[in-house]
């Protein structure tokens, strides 16, 4: 078995997969300060039957002091360090980027498993802390790519600094026209983050002269991807399925 892990700035996702299927996924905090120790307890009610066996494992992140957290916990758990993921893990994916060791590793893991699932040319959108936008062309190179503030990011700060404003859920109003302050941000939020993937998505197909599929991945895909006229599937575990990839292709060889 393997256990994945995907550390942003707002959510850790963990999976669990048995060879090709992913058995079980989890999110949680990833603001929530954890010791290793308390890390270690969390991977074990998570997954126990993983526990004191020779299981392997991979992580991405974004979040340095977490990684370590995480990395500590997981030798833990499985007695043994795991794979971690950086734009120098998948050497068959040419980067475009002009410093490809800039390009976060979740977005790696998002290009390797989009091209494996979905074929090619692609863009991934990534609904995260930022909004992400990974361009993929026809022969499978990453192109580069888009980050906008992710949809939660700009909900919390207009909160922030709007003194008259609420905290709200987001979810698509009853019309577009709000008949409360409620409904109102629940429109803005929603249908702005529509309408910047459609326009993004057009410009990058125009820009690359490509008619790519349009991928959408992250914690509020589901929510927007049936409102966007340019996204044709949503992949809510496409970075998991990226890192088991990874893991197959080189992780296989530090045994």
């Amino acid at each position: 078995m393997l256990l994945a892990i995907d550390i942003g700035n707002t959510e850790v996702t963990l999976g669990v997969f048995d060879g090709v299927k992913l058995a079980r996924s989890y999110r949680v905090s990833s603001e929530t300060r954890r010791t290793a120790d308390e890390a270690a307890l969390l991977l074990r009610q998570i997954a126990p039957e993983l526990s004191g066996k020779s299981h392997a494992s991979v992580i991405a992140s974004v979040v340095p002091p977490q990684t370590a957290i995480f990395a500590e916990a997981v030798k833990q758990v499985l007695g043994k360090a795991p794979l971690e993921v950086t734009a120098a893990s998948a050497p068959w994916l040419p980067i475009d980027y002009r410093d490809p060791a800039a390009v976060g590793a979740d977005r790696i893991a998002n290009a390797v498993a989009a091209i494996e699932r979905h074929g090619t040319p692609t863009v991934i959108v990534d609904f995260g802390t930022a909004t992400t936008f990974d361009v993929i062309s026809k022969d499978g190179r990453y192109l580069g790519g888009v980050i906008a503030p992710g949809v939660l990011t700009a909900a919390e700060n207009l909160i922030r600094r709007a003194a008259r404003l609420g905290a709200f859920e987001i979810k698509p109003p009853a019309r577009v026209v709000g008949r409360s302050t409620e409904e109102s941000l629940q429109s803005g939020l929603l249908y702005g983050a529509v309408g910047q993937v459609d326009a993004i998505v057009r410009r990058i197909a125009a820009e690359a002269r490509m008619r790519p599929k349009v991928i959408a991945t992250g914690g509020l895909a589901k929510a927007i991807a049936p409102h966007s006229k340019t996204i044709q599937k949503v992949d809510a575990n496409l970075t998991l399925h990226g890192l088991r990839t990874i893991y197959e292709r080189r992780g296989n060889k530090r045994r």
